[in-house]
């Protein structure tokens, strides 16, 4: 018989060994699986011991498949009555495509009608499809114009072990044929034969690695907790052949149980130790692993999931990557995305192979023992202690960073600041923003650290494992935990840059609380913090959005607002554009607005900005929220008889929201236009506040002339200290009309 065991890209030379392991003859290594021979028997074995392979088919017939009917006609010729048995179910699995071909559903019913067809002839009864719990499940490959036919005697893929438990969402779940595949590259099966093996797992999330490795020197058959196999509604079973397989599987494993075994857990995250230990129980496995902090146990072989990190968890991954380090120079491997681990062990990796993880590329990595690996970098920190790092000349950063988070902290109490901004790329290798976030009502500390783009000269690879240094550092510095950064990677764009979310650096559990301020209760959604500023109180999310809910460099802007409302006479009307979470509308109502427009094309950011005027207190009909596009919204008030006393106005760099009714805004190309429309808006003797944080940014000063507006430039007023160094984080203008509108 000729048979097929199907694996993930990657697997197939340690797939194939297996298979050789196992006893089955002319193996033979393919694209995505593994050819061998035998009898069922072979097969069986593979079925009941293999950790590597996905599925275990039985090949029928290879037929012609350049189009339709060449593939219905070479179906059809397999007698399929001697495999599907009277009144069994079947389904058709379809791989594959080709010119001719383009679709899998199509291939898979072409096939159903020619099986259906073919049992209908030869026993005058149709036999009936099931998707859902099918008795036979019957495989088609397409390659090129051919098709391969095949009985699948797994069914359930064979990954699906049977012993993963709830899944917690804060823990990665790293699926047991990729924990398999690991302990196969730093060959656990051999460190088992001899005495007491000891196994460290660092970030094993769910504890899959844990069961497989104890599965391995317990001698336990992955394939015995499992209840329903494919070939059991196959007409071809030999149901003696199996049992037989499966009492020496039983009394393999019960002589396996008194083998000894070391496992030892190295995660931090709240709960995996308690799921590895869950996952071992779920297996039937009695090991109780030990979890352990700090000094490096003596160990056979470490194994580290580093797959879970990478783009949406830089902060995680550069923690990680820290404590990797003092993995040096003892047998390890790795699943990474990326070959950040190289120059945390300072070591290349004896064996590297490429895998996908999910849909993304990843690296198996292997590193074998040596005396003469060079130690990692490492920086000493202030208060005492160190952090290894990838590039040495950041302890160059790690000094500089503590000087002016000193002198920050410093000013900071001297002038009530609780979020500002601490470092600003003060050492050009090193080109971050850092700011620093207090809560206020409950304890909690963030940083959100920005990344601007590096040159076109500075080679990718080094800046982004300055990135990570920045991120092992600064955590330590600021006394900030790892999952608690927040980090964006700024991009070019047309107008000047903008940032692209990264993401958190680590999913935080959930939390729903209720602050209450001024007799005022407003729930606080899943993942926000409240802060203080300027003795209010604004909400803060750093998961879900491009920006955290409240821009630090306006924070004078904010406060200039709030005096000049106080010094407003008359109707006391404020209206805010572009208000994002109006924290500005806050500031103003704080000030003895009466009434208050709050504008933004945003719905959830018109919901922020609701919840931030609630909180402190401002939560009355006289305070509107208008969901609409800003420049038709302005031009449709010009012709109404609302005019407003104060106005803040704090337009994007460039737009395209498929929502607006022009085909996009571009601040320096539509800025005269909407500043004079804004200043219709006024009241006599009315003011407003224009900013764009372009930084090449040049107003039209003559065309606004002609059209009765004054232009005055209040940049140098309204940056903070803590943006001294980079003044041009945004422009401010206040905005006055001279003559009546012609």
């Amino acid at each position: 018989m000729e048979f097929v065991a199907t694996c993930p890209k990657g697997f197939e030379r340690l797939l194939a060994d297996e298979l050789h392991a196992l006893g089955a003859p002319q193996v033979r290594p393919l694209a995505g699986q593994v050819s061998f021979g035998g009898g069922l028997r072979d097969a069986y074995r593979v079925c009941l011991w293999s950790r590597l392979a996905s599925r275990v088919l039985l090949v029928i017939l290879r037929v012609d498949a350049h189009d339709a009917d060449a593939l219905y006609e070479g179906a059809s010729a397999v007698a399929w009555e001697d495999h599907l048995a009277p009144g069994a179910t079947f389904v058709v699995d379809a791989h594959g495509t080709n010119s001719r071909l383009r679709n899998t559903q199509f291939v898979a019913l072409r096939t159903k009608d020619a099986i259906v067809d073919r049992v209908l002839s030869a026993r005058g009864a149709r036999p009936v499809v099931d998707t859902a719990r099918p008795d036979l499940t019957v495989s088609v490959r397409l390659s090129g114009s051919h098709a391969t036919l095949s009985i699948d005697l797994v069914g359930e893929p064979l990954f699906h072990r049977g012993y993963a438990g709830k899944r917690d969402a804060r823990l990665s779940s790293l699926r047991p044929d990729y924990a398999a595949a690991l302990l196969a590259h730093g060959g656990w099966d051999k460190l088992v034969r001899g005495e007491a093996p000891s196994l460290v797992a660092l970030w094993p999330g769910q504890g899959s690695v844990l069961v497989e490795a104890a599965g391995v020197a317990l001698d336990r058959a992955p394939g015995l907790l499992r209840s329903r196999w494919g070939f059991a509604g196959w007409a071809g079973h030999e149901a003696d052949t199996w049992q037989a397989l499966l009492d020496e599987a039983d009394a393999r494993a019960s002589a396996g149980e008194k083998n000894p075994c070391s496992l030892l857990v190295h995660d931090t995250r709240s709960g995996a130790l308690s799921a590895c230990r869950q996952a071992l129980r779920g297996a039937g496995i009695a090991l109780e692993p030990e979890g352990y902090e700090g000094t490096v146990p003596s160990y056979h072989l470490a194994v580290a999931d580093l797959s879970w990190v990478g783009e949406t968890a830089l902060a995680t991954e550069a923690a990680a990557l820290s404590e990797l380090a003092a993995y040096a120079g003892g047998k390890l491997v790795v699943l990474s995305r990326d070959t950040a681990p190289d120059a945390s062990l300072r070591s290349e990796a004896a064996s590297v192979t490429e895998v996908i993880v999910g849909r993304d590329p990843a690296t198996v990595r292997a590193y074998e023992p040596s005396d003469s690996v060079e130690p990692a970098p490492s920086v000493e920190l202030p208060g005492g202690g160190s952090a290894s790092v990838l590039v040495a000349a950041s302890d160059q950063f790690a000094r500089r960073l503590a000087k002016v988070a000193k002198l920050r902290a410093k000013w900071a109490r001297r002038e009530d600041v609780t979020c500002y901004r601490v470092y600003d790329a003060d050492l050009p290798d090193y080109a971050v923003a850092i700011e620093l976030y207090e809560g206020s009502e409950t304890p909690g500390r963030w940083l959100q650290v920005s990344e601007y783009a590096a040159p076109r000269g500075v080679d990718p690879e080094l800046a982004r494992r300055r990135l990570l240094d920045v991120l092992t550092i600064a955590p330590r510095v600021l006394d900030v935990a790892p999952q608690d950064v927040s980090v964006r990677v700024r991009v070019r764009s047309r107008g000047g840059s903008q940032y692209a979310d990264e993401g958190r650096a680590s999913a935080r559990e959930a939390r729903r609380d209720r602050s209450s301020r001024r007799g005022s209760r407003v729930e606080l959604p899943a993942g926000s913090h409240l802060v203080d500023e300027g003795g209010l109180t604004f909400e803060v999310n750093f998961d879900a959005r491009h920006d955290c809910g409240i821009f630090l460099d306006h924070r004078e802007t904010r406060s200039r607002i709030r005096e000049m409302m106080k010094q407003t006479k008359g109707s006391k009307r404020f209206l805010n554009l572009f208000a994002y979470t109006g924290t500005a509308t806050v500031y103003a109502a704080d000030g003895g607005a009466k009434y208050t427009t709050t504008v933004d094309l945003s719905r959830p950011s018109l919901d922020w900005a609701r919840r931030n005027m609630a909180r402190n207190g401002f939560d009355g009909h006289e305070h509107e929220f208008v969901q609409a596009d800003v420049l038709a919204w302005v031009s449709e008030q010009r012709h109404t008889r609302n005019r407003w006393d104060l106005i803040f106005c704090d337009v994007p760099t460039f737009s395209n929201s498929a929502r607006m009714r022009k085909a996009s805004f571009d601040v320096q190309r539509d800025h005269a236009e909407l500043i004079i429309g804004v200043s219709r808006l006024l009241v006599r003797g009315g003011r407003a506040i224009f900013s764009c944080n372009l930084r090449g940014f040049k107003p039209d000063v003559e065309k606004l002339e002609r059209a009765g507006v004054r232009l005055t430039d209040i940049t140098d007023e309204t940056i903070p200290e803590d943006f001294s160094r980079n003044r041009k984080i945004h422009h401010a203008y206040l905005v006055e009309r001279l003559a009546p509108e012609a």
